[in-house]
């Protein structure tokens, strides 16, 4: 993993600097960055480390290999960079296994994950995984959901209490009804009792 160092006085300034050097953009990488002191008066410098998304995606992916051979499962992946989202598609010879019960073991999985960037590199990142499309089933079906629910809740005027929900299904649910004429939607209650209320307008 290459971790591209620089110093300087301007965040912004060192930022600009590694994408002209590099030829990329602040989309193409992570970062962090810590104030380094210059003696008693002088003012302090920034140093940054940054990191290509590429290759976090690459070093993500031989970390969940390793992670699930050790699980005595036969694994290949599919990776890309969606919506500033490292996405991996996993297919194994034992899926319902990595998805586990209503996908526990999968997000699981993805926590390990998010907290191995984080330990390692110091930075927030955004992660999903998949086994084959169980996550994109999971999204439509949420969907369809949610929409049948807001229509009842459109045509009865009477709000609508939801399952319990994970962050990320919650959002689903949330982006889904934004312009769903008629309803609103709230998160409410406390995790992991959190759930959306979809509400007459």
């Amino acid at each position: 993993m290459e971790i591209i160092t620089k110093e300087g006085k301007l965040l912004e300034d060192i930022l600009e600097s590694i994408c002209n050097e590099l030829n990329i953009t602040k989309d193409d990488f992570y970062y962090n960055y810590t104030e380094k002191k210059n003696g008693l008066f002088g003012k302090n410098n920034i140093v940054v480390n940054a990191y290509l998304k590429q290759d976090l995606l690459q070093y993500a992916k031989e970390y969940l290999e390793e992670l699930l051979g050790n699980m005595n499962l036969t694994v290949n992946f599919e990776t890309k960079l969606r919506d500033n989202v490292l996405w991996i598609k996993i297919y194994s010879d034992n899926n319902p296994v990595i998805i586990g019960r209503e996908g526990n073991t999968l997000r699981a999985l993805e926590t390990i994950l998010k907290q191995k960037l984080n330990t390692d590199f110091n930075i927030r990142v955004h992660v999903m995984l998949d086994v084959e499309d169980y996550r994109e089933k999971q999204q439509r079906r949420l969907e369809r959901l949610a929409k049948n629910v807001a229509k009842d809740v459109a045509r009865t005027k009477v709000e609508a209490h939801l399952d319990n929900m994970n962050a990320y299904d919650r959002r689903i649910v949330h982006n889904v009804l934004t312009n769903f004429k008629g309803v609103t939607t709230e998160s409410t209650g406390e995790e992991p009792n959190r759930h959306v209320v979809i509400k007459p307008e």
